[in-house]
């Protein structure tokens, strides 16, 4: 590790303490004893660490706290203020400024350190890829070998020269393996690796274990440990980095869900709440010793006050305080939902059964006479730290479940609305068979019949006219003309049909150039007709020319249907821009209609005028209504009557993958 630590403390004491510490761990340390001397160091060294004293000669802590994370090399790294300042008020200020973490003095270095790597880990695994290797073993000169190896093959490594320390580095930094010796100072190898299986964090994380004895039993009884593999010492380190990479090919990736869960053999921090200073100092010597950083409070109100920013792995809470009591500070507690979860021990000198009950009622998890050995009071938190570890990790398995069952709900979802899609598909292309059949039989069968009565009255007006009485005349010609809209109804039928089964072939489409062809389709059909036709010159769009063709017949026929009356008809073509793009319209001056009955206009069928004053069928508008919805646009119209009609359509662009 080759992070620098930059310790900023007035106390030559705490300064040479904290640097061997440090410097134990395979940090940099550069101490220094006031503000000028570490804006100096900072100057000379990139620093990834910051232990910064609250009071200092020359300054203020948390005043240079806010100096180094206003800089751009200080914004992402980790700094710690550490004060002999007991009040509540100083470490929220520091954590509000921008702290990763408040220890109180006296500290302990074990803690510090470790709570050091944990927070730099936390860091270093969003930013750098790879795996993390942690090697334990005694010996430097193979320890340093292991290192280069694992270095060359693109790992990280972390090291450590005992098994207790390994533990603790274990817990703080979270590797993806582990490698120990299996004799070492003080807890061996083995034992090493059950501390590893029974924390619920680390119990996955592949263990290799080294020996140097010819034993044929020491491969047996590592595995009986919970080693992943063996491997004797005196084996090539090419063996050794094999067998490392075979165990992190079998390891399951991290979810996200593992990193919130934190190791019982990281840095713990404690709250203690109790008005007596005394008893506060006492408790604070004993689970310093255990490794714990203690946190105080003088009563519930700082308690609750600190709890706002200062995250802590257990609270142990007196029962009778003044002002806001153990009661109903618990209470408070227990109903935040960010720190209800925090196991809570109840701490109380009363000896009876109802301070316990009601200790316990308040939402407490565990309850403990102040006169019990301390030993029974840490053995107590160990417990409940462990329980809510356990409960974490079981709320991230059923999570996971969760998360898994939805996943698998979603994809069966997924796949029951595909195969309806398709049963709809084969459905929608049988009715459409269907209705191409129905298409065939109503062009067919039911045109011959009335050709034969268009026919047959036409011969009877046409031979036997002299003997027919006016009436009869009149008779024959209204059958005719029955029969002709007929026809005329049933092709229009048949067309509306066509342009929603028909393929949609959208490009690049020249509208002016198809409105000028069937305005001159018009002109040739009825020349005696003087009318104004003005077409708006570039009006171009991503469509189905053949279509468009039959929308322009439509549009255009009802202006020179409808302008027949007219004094001096005029049809206009053109476009305009609006929220949804481009806007293509087609204007007359002729008949128009009643705004009230616009709704009216896109139906089959419906017609607001007279079959006398303006035949038709009223299908024409229904069928630009299909063209236009098929490509994806909209249909509108505004009209006055007597002044004219306006019909309105938008084309916008076709989207890949989006059938019409």
């Amino acid at each position: 590790m080759n992070e620098a630590v930059l310790i900023v403390d007035d106390s030559l004491t705490v300064r040479m303490d904290l640097a061997d510490a440090f410097r134990e761990a395979g940090f940099l340390a550069l101490p220094c004893s006031n503000v000028a001397e570490a804006r100096a160091a900072l100057t000379q060294a990139a620093v990834s660490v910051f232990i910064l004293d609250v009071l200092l000669p020359d300054g203020d802590g948390v005043d240079l706290l806010q100096e180094i994370r206003n800089s751009p090399a200080g914004a992402s790294a980790v700094v710690v203020m550490l004060s002999s300042e007991a009040e509540v008020k100083d470490r929220v200020r520091g954590l509000q400024t921008g702290a990763d973490e408040y220890v109180g003095k006296p500290y302990d270095t074990g803690y510090l350190v470790a709570r050091v790597r944990e927070l730099l880990q936390s860091r270093q695994r969003s930013e750098a890829g790879g795996t993390t290797i942690l090697v334990i073993d005694d010996s430097v000169t193979f320890r340093e070998a292991l290192r280069t190896a694992f270095e060359s093959a693109g790992h990280r490594v972390l090291t450590a020269s005992s098994g207790e320390e390994g533990l603790r580095v274990a817990g703080a930094q979270r590797p993806d393996a582990i490698v120990v010796d299996g004799v070492l100072p003080g807890i061996d190898g083995p034992t090493v690796i059950r501390h590893i299986r029974l924390d619920a964090v680390l119990r996955d994380v592949p263990c290799l274990l080294l020996t140097a004895s010819e034993d044929k039993g020491a491969e047996l009884r590592a595995l009986d440990a919970g080693a992943d593999t063996f491997v004797r010492k005196e084996e090539d380190l090419d063996i050794i980095l094999a067998k490392l990479s075979a165990v992190l090919r079998r390891t399951t990736a991290r979810t996200p869900g593992d990193e919130a869960t934190r190791s019982l053999l990281g840095p713990k921090k404690i709250l203690a709440v109790d008005d007596s200073v005394t008893y506060l100092h006492a408790l604070t010597d004993a689970l310093n010793g255990e490794g714990y950083d203690v946190v105080l409070a003088h009563s519930g109100e700082e308690a609750l006050e600190l709890l706002a920013f200062q995250v802590v792995d257990c609270i142990l809470l007196d029962l009778v305080m003044p002002g806001l009591g153990g009661h109903e500070t618990c209470q408070r507690i227990k109903s935040a939902p960010v720190v209800r979860e925090v196991p809570l021990i109840m701490l109380t000198a009363l000896e009876n059964r109802e301070a316990m009950i009601q200790g316990l009622g308040a939402g407490a998890d565990d309850y403990i006479s102040k006169s019990s050995e301390f030993d029974v009071l840490k053995a107590r938190v160990r417990a409940q730290i462990r329980r809510k570890q356990f409960e974490d990790e079981h709320r991230r398995i059923r999570e996971e479940l969760l998360r898994k069952e939805l996943e698998t709900a979603e994809a069966r979802a997924a796949n029951e609305l595909t195969q309806t899609r398709a049963a709809l598909v084969e459905e929608l292309e049988r009715k459409n068979k269907e209705l191409e059949a129905f298409s065939y039989s109503v062009s067919h069968d039911l045109r011959a019949p009335l050709r034969s009565i268009d026919g047959f009255s036409k011969a009877l007006l046409d031979q036997w006219a002299d003997a027919l009485d006016p009436k009869a005349k009149d008779y024959l010609g209204r059958v005719r003309a029955s029969a002709q809209r007929m026809g005329e109804l049933i092709d229009d039928l048949l067309e509306l049909s066509r342009v929603g089964r028909a393929e949609l072939r959208r490009g690049h489409t020249n509208l002016s150039e198809i409105a000028r062809t069937v305005a001159a389709e018009l002109r040739k059909r009825d020349p005696d007709r003087q009318i104004e036709i003005d077409i708006q010159d570039g009006l171009v769009a991503d469509a189905d020319r053949r279509l468009m063709h039959i929308v322009f017949e439509n549009l255009l026929g009802n202006g020179w249907k409808f302008t027949v009356k007219a004094e001096q008809p005029r049809i206009e073509v053109g476009s305009s821009q609006s929220d949804d793009g481009t806007m293509y319209f087609v204007r007359d001056n002729g008949a128009g209609f009643d705004m009230a009955h616009a709704e009216k206009l896109f139906r089959p069928f419906q017609r607001l005028h007279s079959t006398a004053d303006y035949p038709g069928t009223g299908v024409g508008l229904a069928t630009v209504h299909r063209i236009v919805d098929r490509h994806g646009g909209r249909v509108s119209s505004e009209g006055v009557v007597g002044r004219g009609a306006t019909f309105y359509f938008t084309l916008p662009p076709s989207r890949p993958g989006v059938r019409p």
